[in-house]
């Protein structure tokens, strides 16, 4: 599973290399890649100004439809309205689900987390191929 992300003050980037998978980060030089397999995107809380190559990413070629959810990064300080409404918006925005939610550079425990839910979304994928 191909993990894209975008990582605006480096602690979306040291989650997924904690993750140890494959992964493209997206930038404004590269927001038009399109992918061929099937990925999830981890994005961290900003306005979406600054968050909008993700949204240029999702919707260029059939990106969309490879899309399997969104995990969101943010920081509990800023209110329980505001942690990870940016993972939140997209889950609702391209009909995808939100897989998980972590702090800063997560914890050990969502790096459990999250290979776990990868682990069941390929798993689900290989029995509908």
């Amino acid at each position: 599973m191909l993990l894209v992300y975008m990582s605006i003050v480096g602690n979306t980037k040291r989650f997924v290399d904690k993750l140890d998978m494959p992964s493209l980060e997206i930038t404004e030089n590269n927001c038009f890649t399109e992918v061929d397999e099937p990925y999830v995107i981890i994005i961290p809380t900003y306005d979406i100004e600054t968050t909008d190559p993700m949204n240029d990413f999702i919707e260029t070629g059939d990106n969309q439809s490879l899309c399997r959810g969104v995990i969101g990064g943010g920081n509990r300080n800023f209110g329980k309205d505001v942690f990870c409404y940016t993972a939140q918006d997209i889950s609702l925005d391209y009909d995808v689900p939100l897989l998980h939610r972590f702090e800063f550079m997560g914890s050990s425990n969502d790096v459990k987390k999250v290979k776990e839910i990868i682990e069941e979304i390929e798993n689900a994928d290989s029995t509908t191929a």
